[in-house]
């Protein structure tokens, strides 16, 4: 009963959190001096738009009538998936978002899994040969790879392999006009992603690393170690069954953090190899000062980060069941 409750609670939270950030985006171009349709859409993009386009737009957001009428085709709006219309693009906010999120999801999912799945093991063999050669040179090299910024490690990696040596494609995520189909395809996509994900793991790898390998560390002198050794149980047994298996709490935590830094990242990522994400779809909609496409950009980012946020939460309870019984 206590685990149901407490997941209850952090979906509960979750979805305050939601209700949160959907008023805010409610209110607060309502709040801004002038018409709400000059507030939203900015003076720029009403130059551009027709009479029609704009008195349609009224009638949809309900800009003529009482905040209690606005709310109303609000929420009715986002039921719909409607996020408002996008006029540098000339289409809804949600239909160019879509075809834009596959690609960062692609990104930043491939570079969460490999970068935790890569930390923890390269941390459980730095931290039981800790003060081994190779103990020390995977602390001095994560860590130097850790202090730069993911688009700093991007425009290097991007230099050397894409102009220099010219061993991957210097942009998008597929060849333009290639026709390419079925697995020349996927092969395609995947030399377009290598780069990007690259930067984003070398990255994000030094944090996952160094937290496993400091776990592995204090574990080494508990009693249940020492007891599996008398048992005769082998290195490999110790170190992935008993020892490796509690480094994935703290990592599972970290996660957590390390998500909203993952997203931000690819953004800038995205941005340095014109890769078809958020991050390119957002300097676009920057360079256009298309506002309604910018804070729909930003409400989903929100939303994802949110989303794993409470996917993480919900998994390590059920990794630690002594959770339950923390309330």
């Amino acid at each position: 009963m206590n685990r149901e409750q407490n997941s209850r609670t952090s979906i509960l939270n979750y979805i305050i959190a939601l209700a949160v950030i959907f008023a805010l985006n409610f209110i607060l171009p309502r709040m801004m001096p002038g018409d709400p349709l000059h507030a939203i859409y900015g003076d720029e993009a009403l130059v551009a738009m027709t009479p029609q386009m704009e008195a349609s737009l009224i009638r949809e957001f309900a800009l003529d009538r009482s905040w209690t009428d606005q709310l109303l085709a609000y929420v009715i709006n986002l039921l719909h998936c409607d996020l408002g219309f996008s006029y540098y693009y000339r289409t809804q906010v949600s239909s160019v978002i879509m075809g834009a999120l596959p690609w960062t999801l692609l990104l930043t999912g491939l570079a969460l899994i490999i970068a935790t799945a890569l930390g923890i093991i390269l941390g459980i063999e730095s931290g039981w040969q800790r003060g081994a050669t190779l103990d020390r040179c995977l602390v001095a090299g994560l860590m130097f790879l850790s202090g730069f910024p993911d688009f700093f490690v991007g425009i290097i990696l991007l230099l050397i392999f894409g102009v220099s040596l010219n061993m991957a494609p210097l942009s998008g995520a597929v060849t333009p006009y290639a026709g390419l189909k079925g697995l020349d395809y996927l092969l395609d996509a995947l030399m377009h992603l290598i780069l990007p994900l690259a930067s984003l793991v070398a990255v994000q790898l030094g944090a996952v690393y160094l937290l496993t390998r400091n776990t592995i560390v204090t574990l080494l002198g508990e009693s249940f170690i020492l007891t599996a050794r008398a048992k005769g149980c082998s290195d490999l047994c110790i170190k992935y069954s008993h020892a490796g298996r509690n480094c994935l709490l703290p990592v599972t935590t970290a996660t957590g953090l390390r998500i909203p830094h993952l997203f931000t990242g690819a953004l800038f990522i995205e941005i340095i190899f014109s890769y078809p994400g958020l991050g390119s779809l957002l300097n676009s909609a920057l360079d256009a000062r298309d506002y309604p496409l910018i804070q729909g950009i930003l409400l989903i980012v929100t939303i994802a980060v949110l989303t794993a946020n409470l996917l993480v939460d919900l998994l390590y309870k059920r990794l630690d069941p002594r959770v339950k019984y923390a309330h």
